[in-house]
């Protein structure tokens, strides 16, 4: 519980902040940045390397990747039946399929089963950032980019420049061939930061201003990510067989809020920033209550 009331003050201080405009209006722009290119990188030295590499190791790869295929087909599915635009679909698939594993997901992991977990809720979240940067962009480009076709360059270009990604792979591989055990100190400070700054960075971002005409698109975007989206990892789950902590790890993260990015890819694309910007501030509200009653429902069944 103390660890939840830490995560709601440093979401709360962010809004603060920036109600009372005592902070810089881009301030969130340089607190990112040290995440992107510093902490979470770290977290990848910290953990990657001590990692026992099994085929359930898998699961998270596969669950977090379906559950943002599943979106595109349930976001058709409901578009179609309300009369929706290209535009609206691919909006809701934007702010819908892909989670906040890293800025809400990170700091919720270590506050409900500790950081020696982060190294699994780590590949989810690289795999999230992977669909995010294919079949989100993909989605993205069909509902509003007047920017013509996008190339297969352009997407490799994105995932190899993204720093936690490049940590990732670089844990993974320089592990194999140095001892990181002296450095572990300099990876724990940094590492330490990721909780803190991140959800201080998504109070200074939250918006909320006209949301009442959106709130069917909203709560059918929260349903499908809070609800449905770990509702199905957990069905894989218990479909492969997988169990203990990277089951357990793997559903939390799914039932994560929306992924701040959306917002940046749907402003790249025309898309309907207004939606994304919502669903994104009232999703981090309301998934705080929801991972909590996510978290007695796995520890009920696992």
């Amino acid at each position: 519980m103390a660890n939840f009331v830490l995560i709601a003050v440093c979401i709360i201080a962010g809004m603060v902040f920036k109600a009372t405009k005592s902070i810089h209006p881009d301030a969130n722009k340089g607190i990112n940045t040290w995440i992107l290119y510093l902490a979470l990188p770290a977290v990848s030295f910290k953990y990657l390397p001590k990692v026992h590499w099994t085929t359930e190791m898998l699961f998270p790869i596969i669950a977090t990747f379906l559950t943002s295929v599943f979106c595109f087909f349930f976001m058709m599915f409901y578009s179609k039946s309300k009369g929706y635009s290209r535009r609206s679909r691919s909006t809701l698939e934007l702010v819908s399929g892909y989670s906040n594993t890293s800025f809400i997901g990170f700091p919720l992991v270590s506050a409900f089963y500790g950081e020696r977990f982060l190294s699994i809720a780590i590949i989810c979240d690289q795999t999230m950032f992977f669909s995010l940067s294919t079949l989100g962009i993909i989605a993205a480009l069909r509902g509003g980019s007047q920017s013509g076709k996008i190339s297969a360059t352009f997407i490799l270009k994105r995932l190899i420049t993204f720093p936690p990604l490049v940590g990732c792979i670089a844990a993974l591989i320089l592990s194999q061939f140095i001892d990181f055990t002296v450095a572990e100190p300099f990876f724990d400070k940094l590492a330490a930061t990721v909780s803190p700054l991140a959800l201080f960075s998504v109070g200074l971002q939250l918006k909320f201003n006209g949301w009442k005409k959106l709130i069917p698109q909203m709560s059918t975007s929260m349903f499908y990510k809070l609800i449905l989206a770990p509702a199905i990892t957990l069905g894989l789950a218990f479909l492969f067989g997988i169990k203990g902590n990277i089951a357990k790890i793997t559903i939390f993260e799914s039932a994560m809020p929306t992924v701040l990015t959306s917002s940046i890819i749907a402003e790249q694309f025309r898309l309907n920033t207004k939606l994304t910007n919502l669903t994104i501030g009232f999703s981090i509200i309301v998934g705080l209550f929801t991972s909590a009653f996510w978290y007695q429902i796995i520890e009920l069944l696992f």
